[in-house]
């Protein structure tokens, strides 16, 4: 079903921060976010897809208004985890934790999704940091700057940069570390993992990356997304990736796939989503050519939300695969 591709997880963000009804929307929300048709979302049987429909008419400020309305929900960081700037923008900022008393510890850095446009390093992440720290690794989960105020190369290299800072770090072992993203994440993960060229502008062998783990990714050939029939999102993907289609393929993971590239891969695409099942599959191939190791297991029960939601959860499937995978490095 086409709707529930990258803006899914950006109806996510949007629905969970109008849920608290039309009064708050009026006192915190800008004047141009209070639309007719946001209205009516929160009359709608599922406000989650309504509020992603009627987010495509707005002006980026009343996204950004609306992300970080929903982050700030999310609230103060949980004990023992550290803020930390890897850079000198207010949004090249991590929020991490390592296991006590752990030297070394082998480090999951997360990057989170939202159109390439919202999002924030805050949500759904003190869970995942939990569970991960339970299993003897250090946890990271980092902001990078936002379109339209930065490129999307400039969002890889803020990720790249943010790898450079974790192998500062002494609690971390500068040589596992492994780059985990959702969604819109999920491509800037993986395009740092494929395309050299972030890291080694920010001093980082490309061997420091131990694996890479993508979750319902979005957008692996940026090309082929843009061009799908339906689309419900396309007007981020031309905020994000404009009309130059040789821009597009350079932003394009599938498109840098040959070697080198990150070892190590397992992708995690929604089962009920074809698109990102074929992008997927197609990543998985073009890597697997040219000698990396991929694992592609379509999630069943999921969908794009639940899929990153959920994980960290105890008995939750998908992140029995994700330990098993995180296993096999060490």
């Amino acid at each position: 079903m086409g709707i529930s591709r990258t803006g899914l997880g950006l109806g996510l963000l949007a629905a969970s921060a109008l849920v608290a009804g039309h009064g708050v929307l009026a006192q915190q929300l800008p004047s141009e976010c209070r639309t007719t048709a946001l209205r009516q979302c929160l009359l709608s049987a599922d406000r989650q897809l309504c509020v992603l429909g009627a987010m495509q008419g707005m002006p980026d400020s009343c996204r950004k208004a609306i992300s970080a309305r929903a982050a700030s929900r999310a609230g103060a960081l949980p004990a023992g985890w550290r803020e930390d700037a890897y850079g000198p923008d207010p949004l090249q900022k991590v929020d991490w934790v390592a296991p006590p008393g752990v030297r070394k510890a082998p480090l999951v850095l997360f990057v989170h999704g939202g159109g390439w446009s919202i999002g924030d390093k805050r949500m759904d992440a003190g869970k995942k940091g939990a569970h991960f720290v339970g299993e003897g690794w250090a946890f990271a989960s980092a902001n990078y700057r936002l379109v339209p105020q930065a490129t999307v190369e400039q969002q890889a290299q803020d990720v790249a940069s943010a790898i450079a800072w974790a192998r500062r770090q002494p609690d971390v072992d500068p040589d596992r570390i492994v780059l985990m993203g959702h969604s819109a994440g999920a491509h800037l993960a993986a395009l740092v993992g494929t395309d050299p060229t972030y890291l080694k502008a920010a001093g980082v062998p490309l061997s420091a990356v131990q694996g890479v783990v993508l979750l319902d990714g979005a957008g692996y050939d940026v090309a082929q997304q843009m061009a799908a029939p339906r689309n419900p999102v396309q007007s981020m993907y031309v905020q994000a990736f404009g009309s130059d289609r040789a821009r597009q393929e350079a932003l394009s993971p599938t498109r840098h796939a040959a070697a080198p590239n990150a070892s190590n891969w397992l992708i995690l695409p929604v089962e009920r989503r074809a698109d990102s099942v074929a992008q997927s599959q197609e990543l998985a191939a073009k890597l697997k050519a040219a000698g990396a190791t991929v694992q592609v297991v379509p999630q069943p029960a999921k969908t794009h939300m639940t899929l990153n939601r959920e994980l960290g959860d105890a008995g939750d499937p998908s992140t029995v695969v994700v330990d098993r995978f995180l296993a096999g490095l060490r």
